[in-house]
């Protein structure tokens, strides 16, 4: 009988080993590979893919458990028990949140992020409003620096073991089938832990950081880890404070060749795109059609006209403010729109600026190397090194909120007050909108069992000083331009 035994688990370990050969050898072939589209191109924009499956790509069934699963790991002030405790945004019978697309690559799905991730927000006008959703829109609700602390923490809980996510996966799944199953034991899982593990050693350097909040991600230090093998022992503390804002990225067109990025630190928007696509993807699995396809889209996009009413002779009057004061700096046309403005001058918080370096902007022109596409040579030419932030149209800066590069002061009547009367503290997340002050509501710190993140102005990078244009006008001249920018 041992005989017999041994015998029965040799022949089932070499029919293991034999149906993952054929899944492996079986897997890559073209037709077993589908990159997520959708014709629709706000929906593509939303859940489609911009490439990165083969690399990037978290197995659907391992994504799908985990907040389930390590429900423990999820932030202490979320009441959401899946990935909307992250803030993202999640549509009715859509099996992912906004920001996340299900290919297929090596013969299961996987989960790849899009832009969507970190541009498209809601708003209410009112607390029992049902919110609306924007594409273009900064992702003020998300918390990235979050959801990425998340999955490098899973990744190093013991739990995270085949014997401990199958039953999970197979619940959830509803069954996998016996090939499919053999694979998620004895190659994705593990792989997955490995990929997360690789990860969480490449983003130590968010322990040293303090907490983003939502809407705000830092969006170069990553390269410099992930793309140039920077140690994190390399980077300098003062580097580390350059957290910024999601931007909105509605009408594009109008802003080609002006200076791009909170600093000005390009005047390409096809490099810019490909820039941030670098967060999710890497350089060789890109999906250039897709990118370009939402580029186009969004040359025209615009942004969604203010919802409240706007008294019209109130804001005839702050036209005229604005045209002196302000159009200078932020029309389209102006003089100085899409310039940078020298940090001496402008006096916002240098985070930003000083986490960008030189070297990173050096480093950046390998990028992309010998890639085509279309016959056309994809290596960045346009980045520089700048001295400042730059000015920049303001359409729909109604839904821009909070305001300056860093998110630190939450409406526009803060952002006309002088820097000593702003807010030191306010809260960030919510979607109820301030239609007085021109902002999302900042002053409430929890709202239908939701809890909304104490933003602190006085930790590094979130100074809210600087940008004193406007802050000495009279006080019925504010009330003006305030009600002529709701129009924008």
């Amino acid at each position: 009988m041992q005989i017999l035994r041994k015998v029965f688990m040799l022949l089932g370990g070499a029919l293991v080993a034999v149906a993952l050969l054929v899944f492996v050898l079986i897997g890559p072939l073209p037709w077993n590979n589908t990159s997520r589209s959708f014709a629709e191109i706000d929906r593509h924009f939303r859940y489609g893919s911009i490439g990165g499956e083969s690399t990037n790509g978290l197995p659907y069934w391992i994504w799908k458990v985990l907040p389930d699963m390590f429900a423990d790991q999820l932030p202490v002030d979320a009441s959401a028990t899946d990935y909307t405790a992250f803030g993202f945004l999640q549509e009715p019978g859509e099996d992912m949140p906004i920001g996340f697309a299900r290919s297929r690559t090596s013969g299961i799905d996987v989960v790849t992020q899009n832009c969507a991730t970190c541009h498209v927000g809601s708003v209410r006008t009112s607390t029992d409003a049902i919110p609306e959703l924007i594409s273009g829109m900064p992702s003020h609700n998300v918390n990235l620096q979050a959801y990425i602390k998340f999955l490098r923490d899973v990744a190093d809980d013991s739990r995270f073991t085949s014997d401990q996510l199958i039953p999970y996966i197979q619940a959830a799944s509803g069954g996998l089938g016996p090939i499919e199953k053999l694979v998620y034991r004895f190659i994705a899982i593990p792989r997955t832990r490995e990929q997360l593990t690789h990860q969480r050693a490449n983003l130590a350097f968010m322990d040293r950081q303090i907490p983003y909040g939502p809407g705000r991600i830092d969006t170069f230090t990553p390269y410099k880890t992930l793309r140039f093998s920077t140690l994190d022992s390399q980077l300098r503390q003062e580097e580390l404070s350059g957290i910024a804002d999601f931007p909105p990225i509605w009408m594009q067109g109008p802003r080609k060749g002006l200076q791009l990025h909170w600093d000005g630190n390009n005047d390409s928007i096809d490099e810019r795109n490909k820039s941030a696509a670098l967060a999710l993807v890497q350089p060789t699995t890109i999906n250039f059609a897709s990118v370009h396809r939402i580029r186009d889209w969004l040359l025209d996009l615009p942004p969604p006209k203010y919802p409240f009413p706007v008294e019209a002779r109130l804001a005839d009057r702050g036209e005229t403010i604005y045209n002196t004061s302000c159009a200078e700096c932020h029309a389209f046309g102006g003089s100085k729109t899409g310039t940078v403005e020298d940090i001496k001058q402008i006096l916002t918080d240098p985070g930003r600026l000083i986490s960008y370096t030189p070297e990173l902007a050096s480093n950046q022109y390998s990028l992309f190397a010998e890639i085509t596409y279309k016959g056309e040579d994809q290596r960045f030419t346009h980045f520089r090194k700048t001295n400042g932030y730059a000015n920049l149209p303001l359409d729909g800066v109604w839904l821009r909120a909070p305001y300056l590069h860093n998110g630190s002061v939450p409406t526009l009547a803060a952002l006309l007050s002088p820097p000593s009367d702003r807010p030191q503290f306010f809260y960030r997340g919510n979607d109820s909108y301030d239609s007085v002050a021109v902002g999302f509501v900042s002053d409430v710190a929890s709202q239908q069992n939701h809890n909304y993140f104490l933003f602190d102005t006085s930790l590094p990078g979130n100074g809210n000083g600087g940008h004193l244009y406007g802050t000495d006008l009279p006080d019925d001249e504010k009330l003006a331009l305030i009600e002529y920018l709701k129009t924008f």
